[in-house]
């Protein structure tokens, strides 16, 4: 039986995400949530181009509890803003877990995400693509290596993107290096996203890049932590926790021997 799934924002990236998963066998999108509804458009279905009449169209101010009795969801993607945290509690109190992909919080949110975090299962990261996750790791386990290296962190967005991404900020804090001092920031043209993490030794460098070519990549990471979230108990989560314990467990299957 495929997880039932509830998503929260339809923009950019949640029209997107929407359509990987619509796409994803394992998964039954069953509503998406989002600022205004059209009332010739009331199906995400036909927004994303197919034909039959499923994933309606929700305003958040109709995601009561009674709606979510009649349509009850396992899980719910978030990709629409800070302010749907004042939502997790309800959803916590049907039992829902929550994947949450926005970017930044504030402190009052946070707090929210934490309060919801101790009755259900909730999966926090300001970037759910898979190889940014890949990419801390492997730039933590460099850092361990040659711990005397200057390291700079570099974000590249479109020119639109106003605030330092949070997954930069997230990679320094990884690494336990200054934002201020060591995150750089570029804004051009229509980049979805780059990150790169510069390791500065003498008369040389080490450069670790993750470049996502389109948004789909958090449609597929979203499902991902989905999918790993769905019989976790209740606790507050993260993106580089389910990418370790894939790494980890890859590492032992191969048995890695350097001298070979």
């Amino acid at each position: 039986m495929a997880i039932r799934v509830g998503l929260l924002g339809f923009g950019r990236t949640g029209s997107v995400v929407a359509k990987e998963l619509v796409s994803d066998s394992e998964l039954s999108l069953q509503w998406v949530c989002r600022k205004t509804i059209n009332p010739a458009l009331t199906y995400a279905s036909h927004a994303l181009g197919f034909d039959g009449k499923f994933s309606p169209f929700v305003a958040f101010d109709k995601l009561t509890p009674e709606f979510i009795k009649k349509n009850p969801v396992d899980i719910v993607i978030d990709f629409s803003s800070g302010k749907a945290t004042a939502l997790y509690n309800t959803l916590a109190d049907a039992g829902v877990r929550i994947v949450t992909a926005i970017s930044k919080y504030t402190p009052e949110e946070e707090a929210l995400i934490k309060k919801a975090s101790l009755k259900t299962a909730i999966l926090s990261s300001p970037n759910i693509t898979l190889g940014i996750n890949w990419m801390m790791i492997a730039s933590k386990v460099l850092q361990k290596i040659i711990p005397l290296a200057d390291i700079e962190v570099i974000e590249e967005h479109f020119r639109d993107k106003k605030e330092t991404s949070g997954t930069a900020l997230r990679l320094a804090d990884h690494l336990d290096i200054d934002p201020k001092l060591h995150v750089n920031s570029i804004r051009v043209g229509g980049v979805v996203g780059k990150h790169e993490v510069v390791f500065g030794l003498p008369n040389q460098t080490i450069r670790i890049v993750h470049e996502s070519i389109s948004r789909s990549a958090f449609g597929s990471g979203a499902a991902f932590a989905g999918k790993w979230l769905f019989k976790k108990p209740s606790g507050l989560y993260s993106m580089e926790q389910v990418v370790h314990e894939k790494f980890m467990k890859k590492v032992k299957e191969l048995e890695f021997d350097p001298s070979t």
